[in-house]
Parts: structure tokens; sequence; C-alpha cells
């Protein structure tokens, strides 16, 4: 199965590609920053890079936690940054009733882990006709996610991607079993791996999620050697100023180096 996201192909057989942006929206001129940076690392690394950003975020540890600007303000900011940088955008969505305003605007909506399993959520996804990436839960394996595939497919859409994101290891703690990537990938779906959200360490803040950032490059270049078909990490140029996960999101100023190496390995691994 091979599709497009805007004008990135997406595929089994393709290669490698990369969503990437600032864990929620800030503010337009935050987004614009981060996109054309995006931009200018594509035609560095010929990497296709889709620009990743939510409207808002629904699942935060705290109540007053920074949410975003939502969805009518959101949409109109990812809208701009398509048409000022050309990249294709993405976003979460929450809710049922968030998908066909959503799908209107961006090139692919992305489920949210813990909602993995939300079968109103994933067909009013899927309706939509645009292409949907659904976060394996971390109380999942990756074999169930098969049921998640057929939800989507019982509606009527092929352009289905799994992220492989971590699963829980007791209190404050993910790991990754990277095998679960080719098993995945068995349910006829590009598989992305994110790297940032699995050094996360769930609550470990009390108020918030902590996480080991650090740790991010080496697990994307595992995932690659793994089989990944796409990488999805979550980057900033300021992380201490992020409004939401701060503690996990990549330096932006890393990013092209990771990216060049990863698509190396990505082309031994697959002779190319």
């Amino acid at each position: 199965m091979e599709f497009k996201i805007g004008r990135v192909t997406v595929g089994l057989g393709g290669p490698l590609f990369v969503m990437a942006g600032p864990c929620v929206i800030e503010s337009e001129q935050g987004c614009l920053e981060i996109a054309d940076q995006l931009g200018q690392i594509r035609e560095r690394t010929s990497l296709e890079i889709i620009f990743k950003a939510s409207f808002d975020k629904a699942n935060r540890s705290s109540r007053t936690s920074f949410r975003g600007p939502g969805l009518e303000e959101g949409l109109r900011i990812l809208d701009t940054v398509r048409m000022k940088t050309g990249l294709p955008i993405m976003t979460d969505v929450h809710e049922s009733s968030q998908a066909a305003p959503v799908g209107e605007v961006v090139d692919c909506l992305q489920i949210p882990a813990f909602l993995c399993r939300q079968t109103d959520l994933l067909c009013a996804c899927a309706e939509t006709g645009k292409p949907v990436s659904v976060k394996k839960g971390q109380f999942l394996s990756p074999e169930e996610m098969g049921n998640v595939v057929e939800k989507i497919r019982a509606c009527s859409n092929e352009k289905i991607m799994l992220a492989e994101r971590g699963t829980f290891f007791g209190y404050h703690r993910l790991v990754n079993d990277l095998t679960g990537i080719e098993v995945m990938k068995q349910f006829n779906c590009p598989v992305i791996f994110d790297a940032t959200h699995s050094t996360q360490q769930p609550g470990g803040l009390g108020t918030a999620s902590g996480g080991r950032p650090e740790m991010a490059p080496i697990l994307a270049r595992a995932a690659v050697a793994a089989g990944a078909n796409g990488l999805f990490l979550e980057v900033h140029p300021r992380p201490v100023e992020a409004k939401s996960d701060a503690a996990t999101v990549l330096p932006l100023e890393r990013l092209e180096s990771l990216l060049t190496t990863c698509r190396r390995i990505f082309e031994i691994v697959h002779g190319s």
C-alpha cells in the first residue's frame, strides 16, 4: 500500500520520511519559525518532512497546563504554515466532532496513543478520506493494533500508518520492543517510530511528564535499523521554553545531523 501525505510518498517500500514540529501550537510566529527551519533541513537532507503541531493537547497531566489555541485558531495557523512553507501538515484529533473540520485543512490526521481504541474517533477520522496515523497505546501489544487497522479499513480508508511510541514498564517508565515494528508492518501499514515520546517518563514530574530527550537519537537510529518507514520527532528551537513536552522535545539544532545519519542507515538496510 502506497499513498501520499501532501507531496510525501508513504508506503512500506517508500523512502524514509519524517514528521516533526512542536508538541503544541504556541503561536503563529513560533510555528512559522520552526517550519521554515524544517523546510531548510528538508532541502539539505533530501528527506521529506511533514509539519506536526497540535491545536489542543487534551491529555495534559495538569488541568492548568497550556493546551493550545483551540480548533478554529489552530487550524488557521496550520493552514498558514502550509501556504507559506509548502510543507504538508498534520495534527492530533481528540474527539469525533473534530475530525471533519480538521480533515478539510490538514494532510494527515493523528490519533493519540491513549485514544487508539476509540472506535467512533477512528471511524470519524477514516471517513475524512485523509491519511490517518494512529499511535500504539502504551498499554497495547503490537499484535493488538490489528484491531485498530480493521476498524479504519471498515470505514473505507486504506491510508493507515501505525506509530510505535513505547510500552509501559511500571510507573513513570516506557520501554521499546523494536520487534514490534516488524509485527505492525505485517498489517500492510507503514510504521512510524516516535523517538521523542519514547523517552517520556509519564507523570514523572507530578503535574507533568519527565523525559530523557538525549536518548531520542539512539532510539531513532535503532528504529530505522529495525525497519521503521518513518520517524516522528517533536522539536523546538528553545526546549526549556516549550509549553508542552519540554522534558522530551529534541532541540531543533540537533535534528539535521540525526536525520542525515538515519537516512544513511535506512539506505543500508534497504540496499539503496
